[in-house]
């Protein structure tokens, strides 16, 4: 396929079937909010309210209504979600709650600050979309709530002994990296630089491990390894998410330096998980080979392939490495002919080493309207400047 066709591929994808199935399906036209436990046809098969998602899906259609079209009825089904945040989603003190029930009664502590990630997001491009100064305080508020927990995210939530075995986690810096760009408009100048700079060098030089060409999940604080469960594990995905979290970063001050970087951690990171037997990225491996704590370690998931397929594509487009393209090439191959779902709509979200389907979902309690179509957005818009930039190195001249 042609750059040209492959981008129409992921537009038409994103706009003729995800984001349908999610506008019919998952509102809660009665309690507000959505549903997000949803069957492989889109009913409904559990009506508790994650937090998480409950912001992802806001913030998704409230990007699609900022970045692709005013489309009403997207900016209504995000203010929807958020008006239901907005009554039940925190505690006294502002942190997010992890879960609801469908009416919006609180089920499990604020535990998880991720839960507040993904809500400060979801109001700061909300606050895009209408300018309600409810919504940029609510982003600006959390944003800060973040910063004075991320040395101790789970504080007294944490079931583990303090001082036994201390470890960094690597999920947060690097969500960081992108929830600053995100809410760059509404913070203060410095914090976002520093935030920036903060986040670059807590993933590129702290959790990269520069004798493996590896990412970390849990290190030590001086930045080593830890020989334990924890401290040998590889989330392959997560790695490769943060590259093009990095790659952003890299082109909004022009270091060509770090997007070649963080080009070459992507194909590292790639080549070490990917399953050479059956094709597709493993979910958890083990540093040294040993058997992996997580019994799921060789499921392949959905995020992790469509998260892949941006790195590959923004490193192409940056660099020019015919290998991030040969990669891609292989990862969507293998993503499109095993995820997504052209009978009922949306993506299957877990397959086993073989690829296939382990459960027919296409929403649950940790997926949700957000990885899939933010995939598809960024590789769509990613490729039509592959095929733009290629148009204009083709011209006679």
């Amino acid at each position: 396929m042609t750059f040209h066709e492959y981008a129409t591929l992921y537009q038409n994808n994103l706009l003729n079937d995800v984001v349908p199935f999610w506008l019919q399906h998952s509102p809660d036209k009665e309690y507000g909010g959505y549903f997000t436990c949803l069957d492989r046809e889109g009913k409904v098969f559990d009506t508790d309210k994650f937090i998480w998602l409950q912001c992802r899906e806001v913030w998704c259609f409230s990007m699609l209504y900022n970045k692709v079209e005013k489309k009403q009825e997207w900016l209504d089904m995000a203010v929807q979600g958020a008006e239901f945040l907005k009554k039940h989603g925190r505690d006294k003190e502002g942190n997010w709650y992890f879960s609801l029930t469908r009416t919006g009664a609180p089920l499990i502590a604020p535990y998880n600050i991720f839960s507040d990630c993904f809500a400060a997001m979801a109001f700061g491009q909300l606050y895009q979309a209408t300018g309600n100064a409810d919504y940029s305080h609510i982003a600006i508020t959390t944003f800060h709530n973040i910063l004075k927990r991320q040395d101790n995210p789970k504080g007294h939530y944490s079931k583990a002994m303090p001082g036994t075995r201390p470890l960094q986690n690597f999920a947060l810096p690097m969500i960081l990296c992108n929830l600053v760009l995100e809410m760059e408009t509404l913070l203060d100048a410095q914090l976002v630089e520093n935030t920036i700079q903060q986040g670059i060098h807590t993933v590129m030089d702290v959790f990269y491990q520069k004798d493996t060409g590896l990412i970390m999940e849990n290190i030590t604080p001086e930045g080593l390894l830890s020989d334990s469960f924890e401290g040998r594990l590889l989330n392959p995905g997560h790695g490769l998410e943060a590259m093009w979290f990095v790659m952003d970063l890299a082109t909004r001050s022009n270091d060509q330096a770090l997007i070649t970087k963080a080009k070459d951690i992507t194909l590292s990171l790639l080549e070490h998980g990917w399953d050479q037997q059956y094709g597709g990225i493993f979910y958890f491996l083990d540093v040294k080979g040993y058997p992996p704590q997580q019994l799921e370690w060789d499921q392949k998931l959905w995020w992790v392939h469509i998260e892949t397929i941006i790195s590959l594509l923004k490193g192409f487009l940056h660099t020019g490495d015919e290998k991030c393209w040969q990669w891609f090439e292989k990862v969507h191959d293998y993503t499109w002919k095993h995820f997504p779902d052209p009978e009922n709509g949306e993506w299957f979200g877990y397959l086993n080493r073989q690829g296939q389907p382990l459960l027919p979902l296409k929403g649950g309690k940790w997926k949700g309207c957000f990885h899939v179509p933010r995939g598809l957005y960024q590789s769509w818009n990613t490729l039509q400047q592959i095929a733009a930039k290629h148009a204009l190195s083709t011209q006679p001249k």
